[in-house]
């Protein structure tokens, strides 16, 4: 039978694929529908806080989802319920997330899309919307690097893509070649602004010449197009590492959120993308095949809310969350088992800096999964010359020189930990980092507590002034990050501490800020150990005790 068809409000060619791919298509477009059918009515009778309506975009999240293989990472925004769902997550943790349970993915502290589970491999976004595109290059860089042959998708929305964290990853993807599907989600609205005033250029998509980068627009209410293009560009990046730009137009037929409303909206505008509903539209589309008939539609939907109520009870009737300042404080960090390691017999006098490269060479040579980033850190060895001679020793991939860019290279050192590396990033100059401000106090910082993802991250940060360098390049602002719950700040005033320090800062699997004063680098010098060692963080090195008191 020919299964393609102009009778509908949106043109469908299935002829290549098989009945049971349609049904299934069908069935996971339903599903979210249905669940946001049923969210509405408890968001109205006060049994959930806040619901984000992904309703007449579900084409989207289940096509790219089923395009994917389940082992290869997603990043979803607060409008793609389909993309969880179509990765068989149990409802009823859904439902206990939503509700603040402990069934959930962050213990009753957030309840709404903000998490990520790696059994899933799915990864939430956080309320900034860019810094998860970063997030994205970091995975697939540590694909590229593993040579799984797997692509990552991450979704934003055409307001997302106003943000410099927008610029800044598909510029890191496309210099590096990562296999990366940047997906976006265009339905017009960035809350109630129009896109008329988000972009002055036609298409996203025509962004995509300016980064060098193959681009794509597709209809995002057509499941078959979504899920037939999305599968063909998936299976020539697994062979052929590079970033692509994807622009979905499609349409939200609910407010922001269900407080907004939708009174902005043109009511011809509405009715125009209603009649293009794809679950409506593609539902017709399979009953004029004979592919669905009546029947199958009656047990289809009753079987998926038949899941939906049994999965409520259970999240229902779970116990509300008791807060315990103890587990609080206990999640802010990931547990660390300090390793010691001071098996040396040979020390060498040594300036702070060279102290502090030997403690990275030797960092590297223990940790093959280590990679260093940063502005000109390869060949020319780093502003102060700290790694030089490492590229030779350890390859282009794992010193790896970074575009300007400090908030990408930050989310991207985020996505290397996400995917089971480490990573160090130099700063150029600490007083560079606000420019990567943002990934630094609300990513790598929160993720732990947020759902049990550690950063595995150090981020060095030449600081400190003395040579008349001026407020831009002599700052020595680490007080910006010690009020900051989730990150580790180390300081190291001496060649042994500084060495001890790093060695221990790069083993810890939390996110450390480590400073160096650029008047030690070579003023100072130690004798310091040859060998590997560690020093434990918040242990003072007494030089000397006195007994003097004073009055």
């Amino acid at each position: 039978m020919n299964k393609e068809s102009t009778s509908f409000n949106i043109e469908y060619h299935a002829d290549s694929l098989k009945d049971s791919t349609l049904i299934q298509l069908y069935k996971n477009m339903l599903k979210p529908r249905l669940i946001e059918e049923k969210m509405l009515i408890l968001l109205r009778q006060g049994k959930i806080s806040k619901w984000f309506s992904g309703i007449g975009q579900e084409a989207i999240s289940v096509g790219v989802t089923m395009a994917l293989n389940k082992d290869e990472y997603i990043l979803p925004m607060h409008r793609n319920l389909g993309v969880f769902t179509t990765r068989n997550i149990p409802l009823y943790r859904l439902f206990g997330q939503w509700q603040g349970k402990a069934s959930g993915f962050t213990k009753g502290r957030d309840r709404s899309f903000h998490f990520g589970t790696q059994h899933y491999k799915i990864v939430g976004m956080i309320s900034h919307l860019g810094p998860q595109l970063g997030v994205a290059d970091g995975i697939a860089l540590a694909s590229k690097l593993k040579n799984k042959n797997e692509v990552t998708a991450v979704f934003t929305g055409e307001g997302g893509t106003s943000e410099g964290d927008f610029h800044e990853a598909l510029n890191v993807a496309s210099v590096w070649k990562l296999p990366v599907l940047f997906c976006i989600e265009n339905n017009g609205y960035g809350l109630s602004t129009p896109t008329s005033e988000q972009y002055n250029c036609k298409d996203i998509v025509d962004r995509g010449l300016g980064y060098g980068m193959e681009s794509h627009i597709i209809d995002g209410n057509n499941i078959i197009e979504v899920y037939t293009k999305v599968k063909d560009i998936a299976e020539r990046v697994r062979v052929n590492p590079h970033p692509v730009l994807i622009e979905f137009k499609t349409f939200r037929m609910r407010g922001h959120e269900e407080a907004s409303g939708v009174k902005y909206v043109p009511q011809e505008l509405m009715d125009n993308w209603a009649a293009k509903d794809p679950v409506i539209n593609f539902q017709s589309f399979l009953r004029a095949h004979t592919i669905l008939n009546e029947e199958d539609e009656v047990t289809i939907k009753e079987t998926i809310i038949s899941e939906i109520n049994e999965h409520l009870d259970i999240a229902f009737n779970e116990e509300i969350i008791i807060p315990n300042e103890t587990t609080e404080l206990n999640d802010v960090y990931q547990v660390y088992d300090y390793q010691e390691f001071k098996n040396y017999s040979e020390v060498k006098e040594m300036r702070f800096i060279d102290a502090i490269s030997n403690s990275l060479k030797q960092s590297m040579q223990r940790h093959d999964d280590l990679v260093i980033m940063g502005q000109d850190v390869a060949e020319y060895g780093g502003a102060f010359k700290i790694t030089e001679g490492f590229l030779a020793e350890f390859g282009k991939d794992r010193v790896r020189n970074t575009p300007i860019c400090e908030s990408a290279i930050v989310e991207t050192a985020m996505g290397l930990s996400i995917a089971g590396m480490k990573s160090i990033v130099e700063m150029q100059f600490a007083d560079f980092v606000s420019s990567g401000f943002n990934p630094i106090v609300n990513y790598l910082a929160k993720s732990h507590y947020r759902w049990n993802q550690n950063a595995d991250v150090v981020i060095r940060m030449p600081c400190g002034g003395g040579v008349a360098a001026g407020p831009f390049h002599s700052q020595t602002n680490e007080a910006w990050f010690t009020k900051t719950p989730g990150l580790k700040v180390v300081y190291p005033s001496f060649p042994y501490d500084a060495k001890g320090l790093l060695n221990t800062a790069i083993n810890d699997p939390n996110p450390v800020l480590f400073f160096e004063h650029k008047g030690l680098y070579r003023s100072i010098r130690q004798d310091v150990p040859i060998d590997y060692y560690t020093i434990p963080f918040g242990k003072a090195a007494v030089l000397k005790e006195s007994t003097v008191m004073l009055q």
